[in-house]
C-alpha cells in the first residue's frame, strides 16, 4: 500500500498585498476616526454601516483602469445565481443603500461610513489591496452648497485630527469644465468615451507620473519602470497641448483662475456651466470665511473615477518628507471625492444629485505620525506580578481595584517560577509599572512598585549618586496603591 503524502503546513504569512494591524496601530486609527466622526456628525451628518459585500451589478465598472465589472474587485459566483463582491469603495454601496431606503430616508439623506474596502490590484510600496476609507456624502440635493459644505467639513476635519493649516490645502475643480475643454479639442462625442477616460486617469496621475508622464499617456502611451506599457488615449499633439492648457489655467486667485477658464472652454456649454458651479462654490465658501490659505480652484484636480460629473475635490498636505532614496517630496493626498449625479440612477432610472468625500485613513495616520501628532509607542497596563501562585484572589483583587479606578492593568499568567521572566513580559508589554507584594510584603500591609519607565531611563544613563536619589523601585502602604499608581503615571506622562 502506498504511503499517505504528508500534507505540508500552511504558511504563516499574509497575502501578498495585506498586512496585520497591531495594539497602538489599531487604537490610532479609531481615536482618528472619533474625531473625524465629531466633525461630521457636528455637521448634522448620520452613520451608515452598509454590508462589506454587495452583488457585481450593485456595484458597477467604477473602478479606475479597469473595463470589466468584475476585474479589480474580489468577486465569487453564489452556485449559478449572482456574481457577489467585497466592496471596493462605500459610494457605490450608498448608492444601493439609498435606492433601496429612498422612501424611508430624509432628503436630501446626509450620512458617514467608515470602514475597510478591497481592490484586486496589483500591490506595491504603501499600496495595499485592504485599507480603510472614511466618507461623508450628502445625497438628494443638485446644490453647489452641498458641495462646498463638504470642502469646508474637510477642511475642519483635517484641523481636528492634527493638521494644521498652512500643511494643507483642500483643491477644487469641475468635469463639466474639463468635459469642455475635452469638446474644444475634439474629444466631446459619444464615440470619444474610451479616450476621455483615458485622459481623466492621465491627469489624475500628474503628481505621480509628472508631466511628462501625462503627455505621453495623452500620446500614444508609456512603459513604467517595471516594463508594463500603458496604452495612451492617441490624442494628435494639438489635442494634446488643449489639454496640458488646461492643466495650467491655475493663476494667482481663485477670481482669475475662473476667468482663464471660461477662456479655455469657449462656447461649450457644459464647460460654461461648470465654470458657473465653481463660481457659486468659491462665493459659499468665501462667505464662511474658507480662504485660499485652505481652499483654493485648481484645474489639474480631475479625480480618476468614472462617477463624478461635477465638482471633484481634493485634500493635499504640503508639507516635505523624506523618501527611501533619503530625497525630499510632500506627502500628497489624504482624500478625495467630487459630485456623482448618475450613480443612484443606475437603480432607480430617475436621476439623484449626489456629492460626497472619502479620506484615505491609513494615509491620513501616516501624515500625523510624520508630523509627531500621534506617538509612536503606546503605554502598556501595569503588571502585577505573581508571587504565589496560591494567592491569586489577593493579586486579582489589586488589578480589579486599579481597573475600576480607570487605570489599564492585568496580573501576569504565565509560569510565575522565574520573577525575572514577569519583568521582561512587562518590559514587552511596555508596561510603566509592576507591582510585587511577596509573603513578607503581605504580612506587613505594604506593595513593592517597581517604576519600569525610570529603572530603563536609569539603567542607560544614571551615574550611582543619582540612582541613589531616586530609586525606581519603592515601598507603598497597601491601602494606597490605587492613588499612588495613579500619581507615578501622571509623573510619567
Amino acid at each position: 500500500m502506498a504511503k499517505q503524502k504528508k500534507q505540508p503546513r500552511p504558511k504563516a504569512e499574509t497575502p501578498k498585498g495585506f498586512r496585520d494591524y497591531f495594539g497602538a496601530e489599531v487604537r490610532d486609527r479609531a481615536g482618528m476616526l472619533d474625531k473625524i466622526a465629531e466633525v461630521y456628525h457636528r455637521y448634522g451628518f448620520d452613520a451608515l454601516e452598509s454590508s462589506a459585500v454587495e452583488t457585481v451589478e450593485a456595484l458597477g465598472k467604477f473602478l479606475p483602469d479597469v473595463d470589466r465589472p468584475n476585474e479589480g474587485v474580489f468577486a465569487w459566483q453564489e452556485g449559478e445565481g449572482d456574481w457577489l463582491a467585497l466592496r471596493y469603495d462605500l459610494t457605490a454601496p450608498l448608492a444601493r443603500v439609498y435606492a433601496q431606503h429612498r422612501n424611508d430616508l430624509p432628503t436630501p439623506y446626509r450620512r458617514y461610513a467608515m470602514g475597510p474596502v478591497w481592490r484586486n490590484e496589483k500591490p506595491g510600496p504603501g499600496r495595499f489591496r485592504q485599507f480603510y476609507q472614511c466618507d461623508a456624502d450628502t445625497v438628494g440635493t443638485a446644490s453647489m452648497a452641498a458641495d462646498a459644505e463638504i470642502c469646508a467639513m474637510l477642511s475642519d476635519t483635517l484641523e481636528a485630527v492634527g493638521i494644521q493649516r498652512g500643511d494643507y490645502v483642500v483643491r477644487i475643480n469641475n468635469r463639466k469644465v474639463l468635459n469642455g475643454v475635452m469638446e474644444v479639442a475634439g474629444i466631446g462625442g459619444a464615440d470619444k468615451e474610451a479616450e476621455r477616460g483615458i485622459v481623466l486617469r492621465a491627469i489624475d496621475k500628474v503628481d505621480r507620473l509628472g508631466r511628462d508622464g501625462v503627455r505621453a499617456l495623452l500620446g500614444e502611451g508609456r512603459k513604467d519602470e517595471s516594463g508594463d506599457f500603458t496604452k495612451g488615449a492617441g490624442l494628435a499633439q494639438e489635442q494634446a497641448e488643449v489639454i496640458m492648457g488646461f492643466m495650467d489655467a491655475r493663476r494667482e486667485t481663485g477670481e482669475a483662475t475662473i476667468a482663464r477658464l471660461r477662456e479655455l472652454v469657449g462656447p461649450s456649454l457644459v464647460g460654461g456651466q461648470g465654470v458657473d458651479e465653481l463660481e457659486q462654490i468659491a462665493d459659499l465658501l468665501g462667505a464662511g470665511d474658507y480662504g485660499s490659505d485652505r481652499i483654493v480652484i485648481d484645474p489639474s484636480v480631475v479625480r480618476g473615477l468614472g462617477y463624478y460629473t461635477g465638482p471633484v475635490y481634493e485634500a493635499e498636505l504640503t508639507f516635505d518628507i523624506l523618501d527611501d532614496k533619503g530625497r525630499k517630496r510632500q506627502f500628497g493626498s489624504v482624500a478625495g471625492g467630487g459630485r456623482y449625479d448618475d450613480l443612484v440612477k443606475r437603480f432607480t432610472g430617475q436621476e439623484v444629485p449626489a456629492t460626497g468625500i472619502s479620506i484615505g485613513v491609513d494615509r491620513l495616520l501616516a501624515a500625523l505620525r510624520e508630523k509627531g501628532r500621534i506617538r509612536t509607542a503606546e503605554r502598556g497596563p501595569v503588571v502585577i506580578t505573581v508571587m504565589d501562585r496560591d494567592r491569586m484572589a489577593d493579586y486579582q483583587a489589586m488589578v480589579s481595584e486599579l481597573r475600576n479606578a480607570g487605570i489599564r492593568a492585568e496580573v501576569y499568567l504565565g509560569n510565575p517560577k522565574n520573577f525575572g521572566n514577569q519583568l521582561k513580559y512587562a518590559d514587552r508589554r511596555a508596561s510603566p509599572a509592576a507591582v510585587i507584594e511577596g509573603a513578607d510584603e503581605k504580612a506587613r500591609g505594604v506593595v513593592q512598585v517597581k517604576d519600569l519607565i525610570l529603572g530603563a531611563q536609569i539603567a542607560q544613563k544614571a551615574t550611582l549618586e543619582e540612582w541613589k536619589e531616586r530609586p525606581s523601585q519603592f515601598e507603598v502602604p497597601r491601602g494606597e496603591l490605587v492613588s499612588r499608581i495613579r500619581a507615578l503615571l501622571d509623573s510619567q506622562d
